[in-house]
């Protein structure tokens, strides 16, 4: 099912895990992709959707400075043209006592879940605006937008700030055929919750690797942690003709382990 065949989708955060999962999804659905991420292995994601016969450009940026997003969305214009969808999904993450964490930690974790966030959805909707043909933002936010969690005072911080952004943007773009929704993903087999297990263990009482995870997946009704596969399925949905009607919503994909 071709949804989006001649639709060009910019992706920030996919150099692995949820965001490459969600280009290539979309890769496979006949989108066009501008995948993005902080480090060169982002083009491994683009020469991969091109190998297997999709249309992919790679750019290596920063989310949290205006110019380098600006080039971004200019580099996904000259290769395929006007951008119908947006997902904003670059994001970090450090965990540590109060007493421990740094102002340099909350500056970054703030600069790239939020500001990263705005500064993509601002460049994304200008464009969209110029063309004339709506489109779409998505953001991702956490289960930590929905309930904040010890240690990461930050992080909660930044992703219930993702959901505000949203929710603003949202109101504002109504009229011009722009929806924007935002996801929050719950326990997800990536690179960050590998880390996640790690880093909480210790601080929650010494568990050895993977044994957190085990515990905490225990609590998901579904019994499983998700798959990027599982987050790619509501993410192309929010961005296809079928969710023309959702605009200011975020949507929890984490098997049923928050429930509001």
């Amino acid at each position: 099912m071709l949804r989006f065949e001649n639709r060009t989708v910019v992706i920030t955060g996919a150099s692995r895990g949820i965001g490459a999962a969600i280009a290539k999804r979309f890769a496979r659905e006949g989108a066009n992709l501008a995948v993005s991420a902080n480090e060169e292995s982002v083009h491994a994601v683009a020469n991969a959707i091109k190998a297997d016969g999709g249309k992919a450009i790679s750019y290596v940026g920063d989310v949290t400075d205006k110019a380098s997003v600006k080039g971004l969305y200019d580099a996904a214009e000259t290769a395929f043209g006007a951008i119908d969808v947006s997902i904003q999904n670059a994001g970090v993450i450090t965990i540590a006592r109060v007493e421990d964490m740094t102002e340099g930690e909350w500056d970054k974790v703030m600069a790239v879940n939020t500001k990263g966030v705005f500064l993509c959805a601002q460049e994304a909707i200008a464009r969209m605006r110029k063309h004339g043909r709506g489109g779409r933002i998505i953001n991702t936010a956490s289960g930590q937008a929905r309930d904040g969690f010890i240690y990461t005072p930050h992080y909660a911080a930044s992703k219930m700030g993702v959901v505000g952004i949203t929710q603003s943007l949202a109101k504002e773009v109504a009229t011009e055929g722009i929806t924007v929704n935002a996801f929050c993903p719950g326990i997800i087999e990536t690179d960050m919750w590998a880390y996640n297990d790690q880093a909480w263990g210790k601080l929650l009482g010494n568990y050895g690797p993977g044994e957190l995870m085990r515990e905490w997946v225990e609590g998901i009704p579904m019994k499983r942690a998700g798959s990027g596969e599982d987050v790619a399925g509501l993410v192309t949905f929010l961005a296809s003709d079928d969710a023309a009607y959702i605009t200011g919503q975020t949507i929890n994909v984490d098997g049923g382990l928050i429930m509001s």
